[in-house]
């Protein structure tokens, strides 16, 4: 892996001679690991640099930009990063889920029109934006978990694991306990211990150090950390290197020379051999694994006096008191993927006992519940079990929609329903949710009214599963050309899945129903459009969202077989916010009206 610095200045933008040699431009480090994968930490105005760098030198010009958060010198350098300007770039932007404004609205705030020339709809390239929570995800092999920091904006830190190594961005980071930003860190503060599991066993921590000890005082509140604690703390995690980073306006050269010198002695008289540097502008270095016994360990482990740990190992216990075999298994592959610890309980009295005992971050409860209706356990954790049966999300999963009674349900103290069928996807992301305790933003969609008679039409047809056909194919071809989107498809939706007769720009034949977006699109007689998947609550947290193949807009018209029932869609896809107007809508039906013609041949050949 390697790291290297285009802006290391916290606050403002502070160029002059005696700045050249740490650096004046604000937050921006580039990492890159074996595979290529190229991650930008913060867009301050050091962005300009890396821009003006990957556009001169070929590439790449896909990528991907952390943002810790919107404050303005982490984000300056947004609107003059070159590589957005290129209509071939393709580029994904992460930053910390606000409460009512998405990222995208904020960092589109700083390029309106009163503040810049150029708005954030103008950029060539295509650029996605993700809204963040404290947790895990992965972009290509990078393993990114993220951490909510102290600071007066809503911020994240983040740690990239990848190559074997492990590197952690914590900066605009504050000490919770005030008392430890001028003393150092010291174990027995819950959120402060939990911030040093974060750091754990790191390769590189770039902490902010943009105090020291004597000036916090007055600094307190600010939302900065003192070089005492970014040292004692990366001590504390065991860390192999620490890069003091967010250097203060007001300190030139020389003085983060003579804070690098403190910074050293102290580790020196902690008996420690943390490697100390300061981040400077143009700095490259290079993350190998350390030849002695990897350092990928638990983060809570390295700390004995710590009451919580980081979110990554947060509640990894998930209650789960469900019989259905089918709903089961589903749900153990969903743990499985997040490496969510599953307790079996195989009676009432069993969940409760182990609720009270492993204190499990979410309990999941089948209806009927054996002994036991599934409510009346509910009751039971929420009056037997103080003030953790109250908080714990207690999730019933229904065998149908005729099995939730929502009013009973939220009597009883029913967080929330999962209703079967569902993929271990769904419930995934579902299950990820309640354990974040976060509100997920992706609806499955509902039976329509004639679904047997549709299904059986559906089958009738014998259709599903045969190869492409030419005349399928070229509806598709045109309408990807006429719409100008990348994918174009009929989507014929099946009990439990929506298979593709015919796909433009898709590898994938088919994906659970309970993802498509098609599957909305058949409960109704008109066309379905999604200008904005990040926008809508059906469909902003749906895995065909936030993960390949990327759908922001969607537009389908329902394809009716001869009885009258919708069998599926012609839809269109497309990776960035789209509307079409009403010239485009009647011509997207009409081809539509094409595709239920070749429907019908084939349901009148021999094929």
């Amino acid at each position: 892996m390697q790291i290297r610095f285009w802006g290391t200045r916290g606050s403002i933008a502070t160029p002059g001679p005696a700045t050249v040699r740490r650096g004046g431009n604000t937050s921006c480090v580039e990492v890159r690991t074996a595979a290529s994968t190229l991650l930008v930490l913060d867009c301050g105005t050091g962005a300009r640099g890396l821009g003006q760098a990957l556009v001169a030198g070929g590439g790449p010009l896909r990528g991907h930009v952390l943002i810790g958060h919107t404050h303005w010198d982490h984000i300056q350098g947004l609107p003059f990063f070159a590589p957005f300007v290129s209509s071939e770039g393709e580029w994904d932007v992460y930053g910390p889920r606000g409460l009512g404004v998405s990222l995208r609205e904020t960092l589109a705030g700083q390029m309106e029109y009163t503040y810049f020339p150029v708005t954030l709809e103008q950029f060539a390239a295509t650029v996605r934006f993700h809204d963040l929570v404290e947790g895990e995800f992965a972009i290509d092999e990078v393993r990114v978990r993220t951490s909510y920091l102290n600071h007066p904006a809503l911020t994240l830190g983040y740690r990239l694991e990848a190559d074997g190594v492990a590197l952690v961005y914590s900066t605009d980071h504050e000490p919770h306990s005030r008392e430890l930003a001028v003393r150092g860190y010291r174990p027995g503060c819950a959120e402060d211990d939990r911030h040093v599991a974060f750091l754990a066993g790191a390769d590189l921590v770039i902490h902010d150090a943009q105090y020291t000890g004597s000036e916090y005082p007055q600094k307190a509140g600010w939302g900065h950390s003192t070089v005492e604690y970014a040292v004692d703390a990366a001590l504390a995690a065991g860390a192999r290197r620490l890069a003091l980073f967010h250097h203060d306006p007001l300190r030139d050269d020389a003085a983060v020379d003579r804070l690098v010198d403190q910074a050293r002695e102290r580790v020196a008289a902690a008996g420690g051999e943390l490697e100390v540097l300061a981040a400077s502008e143009g700095a490259r270095l290079e993350l190998e694994p350390a030849p002695e016994a990897p350092r990928r360990r638990d983060p809570a482990a390295t700390l004995e006096a710590s009451a919580t740990v980081a979110a990554e190992t947060v509640g990894h216990a998930v209650l789960v008191y469900v019989s259905d075999p089918a709903a089961r298994e589903s749900l153990e592959e969903a743990l499985d993927a997040d490496d969510l610890e599953g307790i079996d309980a195989h009676g009432a009295e069993e969940v409760l006992k182990r609720a009270r005992e492993e204190q499990p971050a979410l309990l999941l409860l089948g209806r009927p519940g054996g002994d036991r209706d599934a409510l009346d356990v509910c009751r039971a954790i929420r009056t037997g079990l103080g003030a953790r049966g109250r908080e714990v999300p207690v999730v019933v999963v229904a065998g149908s929609e005729a099995d939730v009674d929502r009013k009973a349900g939220s009597a009883a103290g029913v967080t929330d329903w999962l209703v079967r069928p569902f993929s271990s996807q769904y419930a995934r992301t579902r299950i990820r949710a309640w354990v974040l305790r976060i509100a997920c933003r992706w609806q499955k969609a509902g039976l329509p009214l004639d679904e047997e008679k549709r299904l059986a039409a559906l089958r009738e047809l014998a259709i599903l599963d045969t190869p492409p056909e030419e005349r399928f194919d070229r509806h598709t071809r045109i309408a990807s050309a006429l719409f100008d989107v990348p994918i174009a498809l009929v989507s014929l939706v099946d009990a439990d899945r929506q298979w593709f007769k015919s796909r433009q720009g898709l590898d994938a034949e088919e994906t659970p129903r309970d993802m498509a977006f098609c599957a909305h699109a058949v409960l109704h007689d008109d066309l379905l459009l999604v200008p904005d998947a990040f926008r809508d609550d059906r469909f902003a947290d749906n895995p065909l969202v936030t993960g390949q193949p990327r759908v922001r807009f969607y537009a389908g018209v329902p394809l009716r077989l001869g009885d009258g029932s919708r069998a599926g869609t012609l839809c269109l896809i497309d990776h960035r916010p789209r509307v079409l107007d009403d010239k485009q809508q009647a011509l997207l039906r009409d081809l539509g009206r094409l595709v239920e013609d070749e429907l019908a041949a084939f349901a009148a050949s021999d094929t």
